[in-house]
């Protein structure tokens, strides 16, 4: 037996590394919000394997000594070829295609059913091995939970050192070598010779895999678009776990954001950084002895307008431009804050004779953490904070709206506003997108924070200044003084920008010099500066019906806004922490009035991508995993119980695991980092759980006590756990890996009682029902992974955590109805 708990111990560890390795795969070719369609197709593979078994269960079991060994091989063969064979023509998809263009399902389809394989036959294999060795599921249920965590870190480690291309093969070696562990005796021959063929492709695909072969990236991926430059080429490329980092030179590629007209000069070259194909920003060539800054002649200078800034704060400062610009500018000391190791490392090591040394200037302290975590932790004050620009030239068409930005929340601006100095300065950049949602949603955020602070005349306190694709902000703790006014007007006319916010402006200097597509921008932006406490009243004294139009153009309050425009462009908060996400349901069929059935999916199509994959993943459990049930049927009492019971645990389960990797992803800085803690920690610690359930007596009131007690630590959890991680944010990594098991742990172990006692309650009851419990909750937990996200994105964290209390607490009420 302890060959099997090894054999299963490393099948697990191959299983969970291979489904870090996916979600890194297609934050590559596609984007990240894939990673929950991952994590669907692992839970559905093991869903799946569940139903199969039990159409056969004495067949299977008969022949349980070869299946185990052979379905292992399959795994880790599957685990090889999957992502080769996933970018041949026939199985390409691109994300952005699929809401309009039909010829997108059959090939998305086929890469569902291609990473299904490796999943459903690794799972069909430890299922083997539970209903072979009933008497020992408790330590062989541990001891997949405990190969799954660790699988999660190791997979981390691993992205330090090996290429993307190559991480699939350590996940599939430790699938074959697990198969191997346990050959049984009377068909060993048979069976080595299946492993030796197997390793064979392993093998040669290994050594394939040396050549560094290029993943397809979507035609939309900025990096794409990048390579289409005449003579551009991919010079430099990096891995870790932050992503893979590539730089594109091009000898026509110029760097000019929203540079005014009345630039003259040669518009600089530049190198593009790229990370999993997604623009991270550029170098340009730069020297201690330049007296001016391509960033001058753009709306980024509107901070350096109003005074000299001698300690200057910059949040994700990339690689490194505006820091450059701070120093032209004469400051005293610029502290860069950028959480990308790599970008760092090429910007200090292969480009520092092209930035002049810059990341190593005794001027600069470069600090390389999250930005969130330096605030909470620094205690100095800044004459002037920056924050990078916001979106992407021409927009990202929504692709970031599940992403967590815990930077432009209103808790991060407000922890920027206690940092400036008493005439100090926060400024924010924006590119003015079509139709208007991220500059809104900047300048909402501002209002509120100043106002929570005491503010009251904000357009004393913030500034906006607007060039032909551009706006900058800038929010002043002090009141803009008559010379503050004037100097941004004298720039506003030598550069050819517009102020969009100033005191008593005039609506024909807003537009003197740009014009703008969005007529009813300024009626926007003067309705959101606005007291939120203005009467809901007409220019003409009717009162407001936000049910019957959203047209902006009567808008008169912020309130109004907030409720009526066509986008959502509420502040975020740490709770909901999705500043990209300005999608609202109420008002789609307006929007498709306004821009097209064909236009509108380009706006928002991030968000509409996780509702196309809930869908997916929905039908498919249902097809995969509960259809097949109907044909097996159940003739005995009690079906309520098990619907209920094991569906809400499936639920309960995945709705916390989002939740955490979602919060915890603040706490580590990125996502990678918090699924990786939050899935093995959480997976060991219930594996704990379930071993130690073989001490619990098997009744309905234990189970009523156990899952009560998970329904107590879960409120109690969505009460405290964030003050938790705000408060020891700024703790070395180390410590906040302890922190990290002391907190997950608790409630991990004992939400890892339930299931395994409950079919041990159920096998001495109604033994017809295990495979519907093992359906059910295979179903509900797979359609949970993405209907969690969905209820964070709408509801916020604490209210998602209070449902997934209200799952467990189903599953508690079940056991008061059971017969």
């Amino acid at each position: 037996m302890k060959k099997l708990y090894a054999s299963i111990g490393l099948l697990s560890v191959a299983l969970i590394a291979y489904q870090i390795v996916l979600m890194y795969f297609f934050s590559i070719t596609q984007w990240y919000h894939f990673a929950y369609m991952v994590i669907a197709i692992a839970l559905l593979g093991f869903g799946t394997s569940g139903t199969v078994l039990a159409f056969s269960r004495t067949w299977f079991i008969d022949r349980s000594s070869e299946l185990i060994p052979l379905c292992m091989f399959l795994s880790g063969t599957t685990m090889i070829i999957a992502i080769p064979v996933s970018q041949t023509r026939f199985f390409q998809f691109d994300s952005q295609l699929i809401l309009f263009d039909q010829e997108q399902i059959l090939p998305l389809s086929l890469t569902y059913l291609l990473f299904f394989i490796p999943f459903l036959s690794g799972a069909m294999a430890i299922g083997l091995a539970f209903i072979k060795n009933p008497e020992d599921i408790g330590r062989l249920y541990c001891a997949n939970l405990l190969g799954s965590g660790t699988g999660g870190g190791i997979a981390v480690v691993l992205l330090w050192i090996l290429f993307p291309q190559h991480l699939p093969a350590f996940s599939a070696l430790l699938a074959l070598v697990s198969g191997f562990l346990i050959l049984p005796k009377h068909k060993r021959k048979e069976l080595f010779s299946i492993g030796i063929l197997s390793l064979i492709v392993f093998a040669v695909l290994v050594r394939q895999g040396g050549r560094l072969p290029q993943f397809t990236m979507s035609q939309y991926k900025e990096m794409s678009k990048s390579l289409l430059l005449p003579d551009a080429k991919i010079v430099i490329s990096k891995t870790s776990p932050d992503g893979l980092v590539q730089v594109v030179q091009s000898p026509v590629m110029r760097f000019a954001p929203g540079l005014s007209l009345n630039y003259h000069s040669e518009v600089p070259k530049q190198i593009a950084l790229f990370n999993n194909g997604d623009r991270y920003g550029g170098i340009i060539r730069w020297s201690k002895s330049d007296t001016s800054h391509i960033l001058d002649y753009t709306t980024f200078a509107l901070p350096y307008v109003l005074q000299h800034h001698n300690h200057v704060l910059i949040l994700h400062a990339g690689t490194g431009i505006e820091v450059a610009q701070a120093i032209t500018r004469g400051a005293l000391s610029v502290t860069a804050v950028e959480p990308h190791h790599t970008i760092v490392s090429l910007v200090k090591n292969e480009y520092r004779e092209m930035t002049d040394s810059l990341f190593h200037d005794q001027r600069v302290s470069m600090i390389t953490v999250d930005p969130r975590s330096f605030l909470l932790r620094d205690t100095s004050t800044y004459e002037l904070i920056l924050f990078p620009m916001i979106d992407a030239f021409g927009g990202t068409m929504g692709l970031k709206a599940v992403k967590e930005q815990y930077g432009l929340t209103k808790e991060s601006v407000t922890q920027m506003w206690k940092k400036v100095s008493p005439d100090g300065i926060i400024s924010f950049s924006s590119w003015m997108d079509f139709p208007i949602r991220n500059p809104l949603k900047v300048l909402a955020t501002l209002t509120e924070v100043l106002e929570e602070q005491g503010i009251r005349e904000l357009t004393h306190h913030i500034a906006a200044v607007r060039s032909w694709g551009t706006i900058t902000f800038i929010a002043k703790r002090s009141p803009f003084t008559e010379q503050d006014i004037e100097n941004i007007r004298l720039f506003c006319t030598a550069m050819l920008f517009d102020p969009a916010i100033l005191p008593a402006i005039g609506i024909v200097e807003r537009t003197r010099y740009n014009a703008i597509q969005e007529t009813d921008f300024f009626t926007l932006v003067d309705g959101i500066l606005s007291d939120r406490s203005t009467s809901r009243l007409r220019p003409d004294g009717r009162r407001l019906d936000s049910s019957r139009s959203i047209d902006p153009s009567g808008v008169f309050d912020r309130n109004d806004i907030y409720e009526r425009y066509g986008f959502d462009v509420r502040p975020t908060t740490d709770d909901r922490p999705y500043f990209s996400q300005f999608l609202r349901w109420k008002t789609l069929p307006y929007l498709r009035q306004i821009y097209g059935d064909r236009s509108l999916p380009f706006l928002e199509i991030g968000y509409l991508i996780v509702f196309v994959t809930f869908a997916q993943v929905f039908f498919l459990s249902l097809i995969l995993i509960i259809l097949p049930l109907f044909k097996i049927g159940w003739k005995s009492s009690g079906k309520t119980w098990t619907v209920l019971f094991f569906g809400m645990l499936g639920l309960g389960y995945m709705f916390v695991e989002i939740v955490l990797i979602n919060q915890f992803t603040l706490y580590f800085g990125h996502p990678i980092y918090a699924a990786a803690a939050v899935i093995s920690l959480m997976l060991i610690s219930s594996g704990f759980g379930s071993y130690f359930s073989r001490q619990w007596s098997i009744t309905n009131v234990t189970l009523r006590n156990i899952t009560g007690a998970i329904v107590f630590m879960i409120i109690v959890y969505a009460f405290v756990l964030m003050p938790i991680l705000i408060f020891t944010i700024s703790l070395p990594f180390e410590i906040k890996i302890v922190l990290s098991l002391l907190l997950i742990a608790p409630p991990a172990f004992v939400m890892g009682i339930p299931f395994p006692l409950g079919l041990r309650l159920l096998s001495q009851r109604h033994e017809d029902q295990i495979p519907w419990a093992w359906g059910i909750n295979g179903c509900l937990s797979v359609i949970a992974t993405v209907l969690s996200l969905i209820a964070s994105v709408e509801l916020g964290f604490f209210v998602t955590m209070i449902l997934s209390a209200g799952f467990y607490g189903t599953a508690m009420i079940s056991n008061f109805i059971v017969k």
